[in-house]
């Protein structure tokens, strides 16, 4: 069943060798461990790119391993008119120095959609690696490390309706080259080097049954008799895609009939593709905080703060407050928005 796991999870990742996954307890952990091996390869003189559009989770782990092995931090800025990364800041503070490129796929506070291959090739052309937060994207859309070409990829199983288990894949020459923090008595070689400790098999159980009703969705969804596992994971992520983006459309024209809403993000409608259906908003009237009450007084379940966003919602000038966040994934329904958005037109 373990390793059954592991195949399932390189086929949910696009990834052709099960031994490059590994699980621990949390992204956040695994994160920070793989930091702290990457430190060991850096020097004073060294360069660490990271942005303010990311979980904390992909920004403190990389600054502290910097601050450590004595390497500069450079923090790209995001355009705060629609929560999107700078794309022009983030070249220009790409160098010959650059070590390493952290950088989401998608933001867990705003939606935003990140221009994954493009910033690949930027990191590479700099001489750099690059590691990839996919946690807020995996349900999202169909993940791909090797068209991506990245060198490092985290996720959460939890957030594809799985157990709280968190994922780590990487390059096979790499996992293999740098020094795992890890017990003598553990072994040298793939995946186990990078899973230190005991791991929660009960969960891992978890993870793939999670990846089976991906795969059974997209079977669903017509996909060949004879189809591969990925085939139908495929399969299932585009249909997911098509069934939010219409989620996505009435939300946007919904919060657009609302004065009392600001909608931090890309709210224009021939954008929605470049976001995924979480929204972030803010009221006139009320605190967040209230406003996550009232909502949930009402049975519909939302939250406020800054999700581990911090950079965002600080720079966005929200703190201590933060925003309102509104998730949707594909078993929500056209009726649940429009029951979301008359609370919201009537919240005083």
């Amino acid at each position: 069943m373990l390793d059954e796991t592991h195949r399932a999870v390189a086929d949910l990742l696009g990834a052709s060798d099960p031994d490059t996954i590994a699980f621990g307890a949390n992204m956040t952990t695994l994160t920070f461990a793989l930091s702290r091996s990457l430190a060991r390869t850096w020097k004073p003189g060294d360069e660490v790119l990271v942005t303010r559009l990311d979980h904390d989770a992909n920004f403190s782990p990389w600054v502290m391993a910097a601050r450590d092995a004595g390497a500069e931090v450079k923090i790209v800025d995001f355009r705060p008119e629609d929560c999107t990364l700078d794309l022009e800041d983030f070249r220009r503070k790409l160098s010959s120095k650059t070590r390493l490129v952290a950088v989401g796929c998608a933001s867990n506070a705003t939606g935003t959609r990140n221009p994954i291959p493009q910033l690949v090739q930027w990191a590479h052309d700099a001489g750099a690696l690059i590691f990839l937060d996919a946690v807020h994207y995996a349900p999202h859309a169909l993940v791909d490390v090797e068209n991506w070409g990245c060198d490092f990829l985290a996720c959460s199983a939890y957030k594809f309706f799985g157990p709280h288990v968190g994922i780590l894949w990487g390059r096979r020459h790499l996992l293999e080259e740098l020094t795992a923090y890890k017990v003598r008595p553990a072994t040298n070689s793939l995946p186990g080097k990078w899973m230190t400790g005991t791991q929660n098999h009960e969960c891992l159980a978890g993870v793939l049954a999670a990846v089976r009703y991906l795969e059974t969705l997209g079977r669903s969804l017509g996909c060949a008799a004879n189809a591969t596992r990925r085939d139908a994971l495929r399969a299932a992520m585009n249909g997911i895609e098509v069934v939010e983006r219409e989620l996505s459309l009435k939300m946007l024209a919904g919060f657009a009939q609302i004065p009392e809403v600001r909608l931090h993000g890309i709210a224009d409608p021939q954008r929605v593709a470049e976001r995924f259906p979480t929204f972030a908003i803010t009221h006139g009237k009320k605190k967040t905080s209230q406003v996550a009450i009232d909502l949930a007084h009402r049975g519909i379940f939302t939250w406020h703060g800054n999700y581990y966003a911090l950079n965002l919602t600080e720079a966005l000038g929200l703190e201590p407050e933060g925003m309102v966040r509104i998730g949707l994934v594909h078993y929500n329904t056209a009726e649940e928005v429009d029951r979301l958005l008359a609370e919201l037109r009537h919240c005083e």
